[in-house]
């Protein structure tokens, strides 16, 4: 039986690697990021607002960094929406800690109002399947999901969190956000290792908000 290679320590570095790449620093050498800085993300005129660090649930014991926003999609999809996503019109921000806590947005700017419906009810489903479809290909391994509910922002946003566990590795907590603005949806996740309990449900629930209100141009 092949052991899941999403394990959340492994994924949380592989983010700090990338975003690092794509940032131009490591944790190591990271402060946390201005908000002058952070503006200053080449993308193309027009592109929907994306979030800051300071807008993440606060972490305990580290500041949050953040990559560049960046065209397309990141080079490893977030956790349950693998396949989900197209990568025509979509950008992203990968953001991480100095330990093992990490998050990712990806904004897609649809063709039109019902493209991005039913791109945003797929992402969804996606999502509210995730346990199940997880623990069918690792089934020596535990899974569960929880539905915290819809949020009043712009054209509505939807707030959910897995939880995944395999013998002999390190339980897995994921939080995901999933809303829409006319033609434009949004997907945050959160994860870490750890369990419902630990979950910032509340703060993300604020994070997903303003990642939607934010997704507005004129």
């Amino acid at each position: 039986m092949r052991k899941p290679t999403h394990s959340f320590r492994g994924a949380a570095l592989g983010v700090v690697a990338a975003a690092a790449v794509v940032a131009g620093t490591g944790p190591a050498q990271a402060h946390a990021p201005s908000d002058r800085a952070e503006a200053q993300a080449v993308v193309p005129q027009g592109t929907p607002g994306h979030l800051v660090p300071r807008e993440l649930p606060p972490h305990p014991s580290s500041d949050w960094y953040a990559s560049d926003v960046t065209r397309g999609l990141p080079e490893t999809a977030p956790f349950c929406v693998e396949k989900t996503l197209p990568s025509a019109g979509a950008t992203h921000r990968t953001f991480w800690t100095e330990y093992d806590t990490s998050a990712t947005q990806i904004v897609v700017r649809t063709g039109t109002v019902e493209a991005a419906r039913k791109l945003a009810a797929a992402a969804e489903k996606k999502i509210q399947n995730c346990a199940e479809d997880w623990v069918r290909d690792y089934p020596e391994g535990t899974a569960s999901g929880r539905d915290y509910g819809a949020l009043t922002a712009e054209d509505g946003a939807h707030v959910y969190g897995v939880h995944t566990s395999y013998p002999d590795s390190e339980p897995g907590i994921h939080l995901f956000g999933v809303g829409r603005d006319g033609r434009t949806v949004t997907v945050v996740s959160w994860g870490e290792m750890g369990g419902f309990d630990q979950a910032p449900v509340a703060d993300f629930k604020r994070t997903t908000t303003t990642a939607v209100v934010k997704l507005y141009h004129p």
